[in-house]
């Protein structure tokens, strides 16, 4: 029994359904904006990170550092601080998933944090004009970017409480100033942080 054949669907490009490229191409590309359906989520918190919660760092340049976790900002990222002084990380921006709460708190309640949000560390856009040869050559000669005073002073005011209160607990500042690694015969999944 033969099954009964259907007629094709006509459209007004019968070369599209044969899979042949159209005749004729606009001159110029129309770029469409591609439609964003994405709703944006604040990022959880974790439970076990509260402000003051005492941090190790897992990627990144401090990488094995341990730092004090201060608040969360807009962004879903966290911001920490070493303190500078005692093992030189400075406030930054860390994404949760790369570090490891421990159980060690340090009180944080007298910091004010008001100022640090995602513009705070965002990077100054410099003029992009072209270079002669000679400019080229006296910027790489240049000292690298130095940051800003105020800056320094932001790093100061919030090392100056946190280095009170990490003084005010026996043995915290050894312990924030010594490095987080794994030795051999360690075994990550039973160690309790």
């Amino acid at each position: 029994m033969a099954a009964k054949r259907k007629t094709p669907i006509k459209t007004r490009n019968p070369d599209l359904i044969r899979g042949k490229p159209p005749k004729f191409y606009p001159a110029d590309d129309v770029k469409k904006p591609l439609l964003n359906k994405r709703k944006p989520k604040p990022t959880k918190l974790r439970a076990s990170i509260t402000p003051g919660t005492v941090l190790i760092l897992l990627a990144g340049r401090f990488m094995g550092k341990r730092v004090v976790f201060l608040k969360q900002l807009t962004s879903g990222l966290l911001l920490v601080t070493g303190p500078f002084k005692i093992n030189g990380v400075p406030l930054r921006r860390v994404n949760q998933s790369y570090v490891i709460a421990t159980s060690t708190k340090i009180d944080i309640s007298g910091v004010n944090l008001d100022k640090f949000d995602d513009k705070y560390f965002a990077k100054e856009v410099e003029n992009k004009k072209k270079k002669t040869e000679g400019e080229f050559f006296e910027a790489e000669k240049e000292d690298k970017k130095k940051l800003p005073e105020d800056k320094k002073e932001d790093q100061k005011a919030v090392d100056a409480f946190l280095i009170k209160s990490v003084e005010g607990v026996p043995e915290l500042k050894a312990y924030l100033a010594a490095r987080f690694s794994l030795k051999s015969g360690m075994k990550p999944h039973e160690l309790v942080f």
